[in-house]
């Protein structure tokens, strides 16, 4: 029996983003690229070189990350010690970035692969450090910048707007009123 009324129509799918579109045609290509050249060099000289070749990234790429994860808990440690000692520590240091391109770098190595390996390479240079760090630092604050509320960049937003320094401190608020009488126990605080 109908009674007049359309039936809802289900809600409409969001729109695939461009990165969820095209990473899949990226990787796709970045392995026939890797495959391509590599045979390419194999054809060129022989099978051993391209074996030493991928063995060295490998060795490269290991010690890379190694001294990186070194350097950056060193960092953390004396942050945590000028911390412990009442120096607040520094904010920003001209030698701070870095670490996570230089582990970037260090996993291009080792992933088998020549391509892979030339931007592991070039990701080892300071001046490219620098450029890709600035660049990414404009992309992050552009994306904030035109955040739509509800969405994550929204929220990372919103936090930065009422919480500057981003601290939250869980706690209860007792008064102490002169000739009152005492108050029940409140239920706990949660988020």
């Amino acid at each position: 029996m109908t009674t007049g009324a359309q039936t809802p129509l289900p809600p409409a799918r969001p729109q695939r983003s461009r990165l969820r579109t095209f990473l899949p045609l990226g990787v796709a290509a970045w392995f026939v690229l890797e495959i391509w050249l590599l045979t390419l060099v194999a054809g060129a000289t022989s099978g051993l070189v391209v074996f030493l070749l991928l063995l060295a990234g490998l060795v490269l790429g290991s010690v890379v990350i190694k001294r990186a994860g070194r350097r950056a808990f060193r960092k953390l440690s004396e942050a945590l010690q000028q911390q412990q000692s009442g120096v607040m520590p520094d904010a920003a240091r001209p030698n701070s970035e870095g670490n996570g391109l230089m582990m970037l770098g260090g996993l291009l190595l080792i992933i088998p692969g020549l391509a892979s390996d030339a931007v592991g390479l070039l990701l080892l240079l300071p001046p490219v450090q620098k450029a890709v760090s600035r660049s990414a630092e404009r992309t992050f604050e552009r994306k904030l910048r035109e955040a739509r509320p509800g969405t994550l960049g929204g929220a990372f937003q919103q936090a930065r707007m009422h919480q500057p320094d981003g601290k939250v401190v869980q706690g209860e608020v007792i008064r102490d009123e002169p000739g009152g009488a005492p108050q029940p126990p409140r239920p706990p605080l949660t988020h």
